[in-house]
């Protein structure tokens, strides 16, 4: 057996010997606080991020990109694992967590300034990721490096996420949308793990969030206001 896998179970028993009396409240039914959506990458540990360690308080989804859209037969609508915790538990926030660095981020730059081209089912990824950033590339700083212009492209999208949340009649207006950047490369001012926010509800200017925000203006950060 791989070893890998033998470690994983290891660490799960660790795992079911501390949290086998959590589920006593959360065996029959759940109703998480928020929705996350974050990206995939094996760095941003989504539930470690909040601290969270009770069962039945986040409903976590994750996907290259933290995307929120995905294709069906009436043409692009908000995905479904956003939507159910939504629809069917009363979860009344969603929170939408790119990261510095994203490599789903870099292969949609690639692909669209330099025509590099993934694998049937990346490229199925990053087509819903290619028309987002597309303005946001166009409208990059002349002056920015690659990484640079990955970071505020990291920013970009997720704006362009909680657009997507906001507009869409699925979702419901009373419901909360943030987004934020989870910083791990010293882009931020901060530390290295901590949470950046960059959008509320469709609001980017970072001036205008503070004086909204006071409770978390220490917290709210933007490398790029185009």
């Amino acid at each position: 057996m791989n070893r890998t896998f033998v470690e994983l179970l290891r660490r799960n028993s660790e795992h079911a010997s501390e949290f086998e009396n959590r589920f006593d409240d959360v065996q029959d039914s759940q109703h998480p606080n928020a929705v996350t959506v974050s990206c995939s990458d094996s760095r941003v540990l989504q539930d470690h991020v909040w601290g969270n360690e009770n069962p039945g308080e986040l409903f976590t989804c994750s996907n290259i990109g933290n995307r929120v859209v995905q294709r069906s037969d009436a043409g692009e609508v908000v995905s479904g694992d956003v939507l159910y915790p939504v629809e069917h538990t009363g979860t009344e926030i969603v929170v939408v967590m790119g990261h510095t660095g994203c490599g789903a981020v870099t292969a949609t730059y690639d692909a669209l300034t330099d025509g590099v081209s993934d694998a049937a089912g990346i490229e199925h990824c990053l087509s819903l990721l290619k028309p987002r950033l597309e303005a946001g590339i166009d409208a990059l700083p002349s002056d920015v490096d690659r990484a640079g212009a990955i970071n505020r492209l990291v920013e970009y999208n997720v704006d362009r996420q909680v657009e997507c949340l906001v507009e869409s009649d699925d979702v419901p207006k009373h419901v909360d949308v943030v987004g934020v950047v989870y910083d791990f490369q010293d882009v931020y001012s901060g530390r290295r793990g901590e949470v950046h926010v960059v959008n509320v509800g469709g609001e980017t200017s970072v001036e205008k969030l503070r004086d909204d925000y006071p409770e978390i203006e220490s917290r709210i950060d933007r490398l790029w206001e185009y």
